[in-house]
Parts: C-alpha cells; sequence; structure tokens
C-alpha cells in the first residue's frame, strides 16, 4: 500500500518502511539524466568557460570603475560595486593570501584528479566539479595576480561576490544534490 505526503515542497512516500522524496531527486533520477555523459573534454571545456567569464568581468570592472564606486541597475535591490576582498567568503581571513593560495591549489587538484577518474556517466557530478574548477582557478589568479579577489556583483542585502563565487556555489548545489539524491535514504533502496 502506498502513501503519499507533501513535505516541505517535496513528496513523501511511505510504504513498507521506504522514504522516498520526489523533488528534487525525482529531476535528477530522470531518464534524461541516465543518458546524458559528460566527458573530460565537456569537463575542461565548462571550466575554461567559466574561468574566461570570471576573468573578462573582472578585467571590464576594474576598467569601468575605481575601488567603491558603484552603478545602480535597479536601485537599492541590484548594483555592480567594485569590492577588492583579501578575504574569503564575507571577508573573513582577511590577508592571509597564501593560506587561500595554498588551499585553492590543492582543492583544485583534487577536483581535476576527481573529474578525470569519475565515470563520463556521472553527469551532474562531473558539471558540479567543472563549476568549482572554473570558479577557484578564476579567484586563484586573482590572488596570485593583486593578492585580492575582484568582487562586483552587490544585491545590497548579501556581501559583494563575482562570477567564481556564483560558479562555485552553483557547484556546491548541484554537488550535494548528487549526493543526496544517490543515497539509500533518498532512493528507498538498501544498500
Amino acid at each position: 500500500m502506498k502513501r503519499r505526503k507533501t513535505i516541505l515542497g517535496g513528496e513523501k512516500e511511505v510504504e513498507t518502511g521506504k522514504t522516498v522524496f520526489s523533488f528534487p531527486c525525482s529531476l535528477i533520477k530522470g531518464d534524461w539524466l541516465k543518458k546524458l555523459r559528460f566527458s573530460s573534454t565537456a569537463f575542461f571545456i565548462v571550466a575554461v568557460l567559466v574561468f574566461s567569464a570570471d576573468q573578462l568581468s573582472k578585467l571590464w570592472v576594474v576598467r569601468k570603475f575605481v575601488p567603491g564606486e558603484t552603478w545602480a541597475f535597479i536601485p537599492n535591490i541590484f548594483h555592480l560595486t567594485y569590492v577588492r576582498n583579501p578575504g574569503a567568503a564575507f571577508g573573513i581571513l582577511a590577508y592571509k593570501t597564501p593560506f587561500f593560495i595554498v588551499i585553492t591549489l590543492l582543492m583544485i587538484l583534487l577536483i581535476v584528479f576527481s573529474g578525470h577518474f569519475l565515470d563520463s556517466r556521472y553527469a551532474l557530478f562531473r558539471l558540479a566539479l567543472a563549476l568549482q574548477l572554473g570558479g577557484a582557478a578564476g579567484n586563484l589568479v586573482d590572488r596570485l595576480r593583486t593578492g585580492y579577489v575582484i568582487d562586483f556583483l552587490d544585491f545590497r542585502f548579501w556581501p559583494v561576490f563575482n562570477l567564481a563565487d556564483t560558479a562555485i556555489v552553483l557547484g556546491v548545489i548541484l554537488l550535494f544534490l548528487s549526493l543526496l539524491c544517490s543515497t539509500a535514504f533518498f532512493s528507498g533502496s538498501k544498500r
């Protein structure tokens, strides 16, 4: 006997002790995703595209703005604000550039190693790693070149960030969903 309940935007199917969340895992486990392949070439193309978009956007900001200058696209909602961030997210550990360089290099090596050896059938997982690789490389180049990261996307209710940060966060979300939806608890299987 099956029974469905809606819980926090997802459905819970109860059947002889099994628990299955259908959203967002149903999107991730669809037949279309099972057929999708994400080759090593695609992995590096995505990483290079993210890196290039990040570096070109930062170059544009440096040429058009002075530090601290802001342009309101949607007043009090979305601005472009040139900020030099010498720390990590939210400015923590400011001026610890050598530490961030070492950590980022280790993360890049881990991502490249994982992305290279992970089977192409794990498309979502590989896409997540490619986004993180491109973002990490973009912020690493900033730190190596200037000692700080150039941030410019300003939503006023959140600290200013850049395209590399966006790619890293999106990669983490996709990685989390990929791992979450493949666990026995969410798939309803006993592994």
